[in-house]
């Protein structure tokens, strides 16, 4: 748990938390949830835009031990998504680069199960840890990045409505080696109310 102080003392609590929705459940990442994973996120195509490359057992290790090894130092708070209707593992989604002096952080290394995909489930995710991220830690600012050359994460960041504010040229360096530019985007506490209209629109909309 870290408590950090920000601007009037206020205090963002960063600590494991399960965030419940009707549809998913983002539950604390554990070790306990590798072979789950591993069951459903081995699958190449989960891993073409990412910088890390995920598909064997051992890889997925390492992604789950630099995730909870980031959450120890109070900079990630990585879940595991359940879907309610099955209780099984179907993706993992995070917060990382959480910065509580500035209160912000960004909502990011989200992978969904290819048959999970195109559903309520990262709608809702989303809801869930922006709603948590603005109205819990009362962050003034999230960021989500991706690859540039993703032009279906791209599209969806921005149907959320969060807003595109650059690309950072050769950002990151791939496990294939490619100099990657990452596209960053934000939502700031302003835009927090209309930004959460929509995803409920977009959540009730959903067969």
């Amino acid at each position: 748990m870290v408590r950090a102080s920000g601007p009037a003392s206020f205090f963002m609590l960063i600590e494991p938390v399960t965030l419940e929705g009707r549809f998913v459940s983002l539950r604390p990442l554990s070790r306990d949830h590798l072979v789950a994973l591993c069951d459903v996120g081995l699958e190449p195509e989960l891993w073409l835009w990412t910088v890390s490359t995920i598909i064997n057992v051992g890889a997925m290790e390492k992604y789950l031990g630099s995730a909870l090894e980031d959450a120890s130092r109070g900079i990630a708070l990585p879940f595991a998504t359940i879907d309610k209707a099955s209780g099984k593992v179907i993706g993992s989604t995070r917060f990382g680069n959480i910065d509580s002096s500035d209160r912000k952080a960004e909502i990011g290394w989200t992978w969904v199960a290819p048959k999970s995909q195109r559903t309520y489930v990262n709608t809702e995710a989303k809801l869930l840890m922006l709603t948590h991220a603005f109205e819990t830690w009362k962050c003034i600012r999230v960021e989500l990045k991706t690859d540039a050359l993703n032009e279906k994460s791209r599209n969806a960041i921005l149907r959320i409505g969060a807003k595109q504010e650059g690309i950072l040229r050769n950002h990151m360096i791939t496990d294939s080696g490619r100099f990657r530019d990452s596209v960053y985007f934000s939502i700031i506490g302003d835009e927090w109310p209309e930004v959460k209209t929509r995803l409920i629109n977009k959540l009730n909309n959903h067969k």
